[in-house]
Formats: C-alpha cells, structure tokens, sequence
C-alpha cells in the first residue's frame, strides 16, 4: 500500500513538472515571436559628392506599409559641433553635405501611425550610426561680398596637414565656372584665400564653391570639399550714406539713406543700428532716429551701420558711418539759434497783431480811398487839354524853323 501511495506521488510531480516545462515552453516561444515582430533598421551610406547619404531599412512587412503610415525620425549631430539636426522625413535616406566636417554621427527611429487618426501604432528603438569622412585639411573656412562686386574666401590650413599638398578654389554661379583671380598666400606660399573682383552676383541663384585638395609632389587629387551660400547672406553692406542732423519739433533727427545692394533694395530688408556718445546702441527699421533736444555736456557723435535682417537672414554688419558731430558750432548751435529766432518771431508777431487790434490799426490800412468830386474832375480836365494845346503850338513851331535852315552837308556846287 505504501509503494502505491510513493508511486501516486511521484505520477504527480511528474506530471506537474511536465506542464510547468511546457509552459515554460510557450513563454519562451511566445517572447522570441514578439522579438520577431519588433521594428529594427538597418543603416547603411553611399559616397554622393559633395556629401554622402545616409539611407535605412526595416523589417515592415509589405501588409504593415499598407495598412499604417510609416515616418521615420533622423538625427544627426557633426564631429566637434554641439547643434543636433531633427528632422522627420517619409523617404528612406537622406543626403548630408559635409561642409568641411570630418564626419557625424546619426540615429534612426520608425514610426507607425493609424491613418485615420494618426495615433502611434508602434515604433522602433534608435539605431545608431557613426560615419568618420577623409581627413580635413582646412578650416575657418568663410566668404564676404563688399562693394557689390568684390568677392573674398578665406581658409586656414591645419598643422597635420601634408607638406605638398596645395589648394585650389572655384565656383559655379548661374550655370558658369570661375577660377579663382588671385590667390592670397602665407609665408609658405600656400593658398589660404582667393580674391575676386568685378563680380556680378544674381541675389536669389546660389554660389556653390570647390576647394580642391592636390599633392604637388604626387601630381594628385586628394579630395574636395563643397559649400554653397546665397549671396545676399554673404553680402557686406558698406555704411549708410547721406547721414544728417536736424532740429524738427523740438527733438533732434538724425537721417540717412541706405547703401547699394545686390539684392532687394526695399526700406523693409535693413536693420539699422546708431550709436550715439553717452546713449546706449539703438536697433532702427526706418532711415531715421530722433530723440528730445538737450544740449550735451560735451562734443558727442552719432554713427550709423547696416545689414539685411528682414528679406534674407544675414549676420555681417556694415562698419560705422563716419561720425556726425551733433554739439559743435555747426549743428547744436545752428539749432540754437533757429529755434530762438524762431520764437522770437512768433512773439514779435503776437506782439503786433495785439497792438494792432488795440489801435485800430488794420481799419486804417484797409480803409478804402473816397472818389473825387465832379469839380476836381472838370479843373484836372481842362488843365489837361490846356497842355495838349501848348505841345502842339511848340512841335509847329519847331517845324517851321527846321525848314528854313539851309543844308551844312550839301554839295557847293548844287
């Protein structure tokens, strides 16, 4: 009796332990088919001059594609730099130019959404990617437009950079390539800018430079880099022109009129700043700034400078006008004495129509002249027709004496 009773029990351990095996079972095999259905990506990049670009995959089935609506979140920050680009895009890739960076790093995320209600159905993890470029052997790289047609970039060439190695520059504007005009060199005869001029730039078509790296002693290309700007970012406006000081309502105004511009000349593109002695540096929109009339303690000047803000976001200043003096003899003083003679003839003025009003005065300008009587009339005609007779009889009498006087001029003979 006891051996079946120990056997009963073993039967039930035995069946116990078989069906927490097999639970155990369909656990496992449970989780491994979610891992299975889990988003992932894979991440790969293509060389695409100037840049490379960045393109992914998933695990989507073809029903899921269908169904929901896939985005996708990328995310990439360069070497050596703290701003990190988000963007979320719909296409599998995305192209990235290096501009003279060294390489980045990226991570990617895929999303599902619901179509009718765009709720998220599930999304990926983030799947990370390091892309390390060639070497860069320049930097500090930059480009300025002055005066309308002057073109300068310049660059630094870092210290590990190989001793033949040699740079080039050019650019494509409009559908047309530029050499460079003249090169700016270091004491090693290195290229480390180019200069141009009589340039004309069309505002709204960009310049994409090629600054070509070359081993003179390998008569070899190393790599090239690319940038592109448009010009009126680059563009460096010179001061305002035509600045002058007035004294209108009892405050002064300073005015001046913008430069010339490669691109739109429109009041609304500048910003302004003035900078006048003892005042804080104003931002102006207009072509004007006034503030109250005070005579200052001392000599002081305003200056005027100008960029592009509103049209076309454009962070090069202009430099400083040339200063107006406000409170020498020719300006404060000027003032002055307008605004005195000014007042002095309001007050004068009042003064006279006061007296004017208190003496009668204006009855007596505007007084009409009276007629004259018939009498005078009769006496002022008869004494004109009197001397009407007496010119008659003196122009007869004229005319007979010049008849009897004999020719001084004739012929003696006749």
């Amino acid at each position: 009796m006891a051996h079946v009773t120990v056997i009963s029990i073993m039967l039930i351990i035995s069946f116990f332990q078989c069906k927490t095996l097999f639970s155990t079972s369909l656990a496992s095999k449970q989780r491994d088919a979610e891992d299975a259905s889990e988003l992932h990506n894979v991440v790969w990049i293509s060389k695409h001059e100037p840049g490379v670009i960045l393109s992914w995959n998933n695990n989507l089935t073809k029903e899921e594609t269908e169904k929901y609506t896939v985005k996708y979140i990328l995310s990439y920050k360069f070497f050596n730099t703290t701003h990190e680009k988000e963007e979320r895009l719909q296409d599998k890739k995305k192209r990235i130019n290096l501009n003279l960076h060294s390489g980045f790093n990226a991570k990617v995320k895929t999303q599902l959404f619901a179509k009718e209600t765009d709720d998220i159905i599930k999304e990926s993890g983030w799947t990370e990617f390091t892309y390390k470029a060639p070497p860069v052997y320049i930097q500090n790289f930059s480009c300025i437009i002055y005066n309308i047609s002057f073109f300068n970039c310049t660059w630094c060439i870092k210290a590990e950079a190989p001793e033949g190695i040699q740079i080039f520059f050019s650019y494509r504007h409009v559908g047309k390539d530029f050499d460079c005009q003249q090169y700016i060199k270091n004491a090693r005869k290195k290229n480390i800018g180019c200069h141009m001029k009589e340039i004309y730039f069309q505002p709204s078509r960009k310049i994409n430079l090629n600054i070509t790296v070359r081993d003179l002693r390998k008569n070899s290309r190393l790599l090239s880099y690319y940038k592109a700007f448009t010009p009126q970012a680059i563009e460096k406006l010179n001061p305002p022109i035509n600045i002058s000081v007035s004294l209108e309502n009892r405050s002064i105004q300073i005015h001046w009129k913008p430069p010339p511009t490669i691109g739109s000349a429109s009041s609304k593109c500048f910003l302004y700043e003035v900078k006048i002695t003892d005042r804080k540096i104003e931002n102006v929109t207009g072509e004007k700034y006034e503030y109250p009339f005070h005579k200052p303690a001392r000599k002081c000047a305003a200056q005027v400078r100008v960029k592009k803000e509103k049209c076309i976001r454009n962070k090069i200043w202009s430099e400083w006008s040339e200063p107006v003096f406000i409170d020498d003899e020719k300006t404060v003083d000027v003032m002055l004495l307008s605004l005195t003679s000014f007042c002095l003839l309001i007050f004068l003025g009042g003064l006279l129509i006061c007296a004017c009003r208190r003496y009668q005065c204006l009855e007596v300008i505007t007084m009409p002249v009276p007629h004259p009587s018939d009498n005078i009339k009769t006496w002022l005609a008869a004494d004109d027709t009197h001397h009407q007779n007496q010119m008659s009889m003196q122009r007869e009498m004229h005319s007979d004496a010049t008849i009897g006087i004999p020719e001084v001029d004739g012929d003696e003979n006749i």
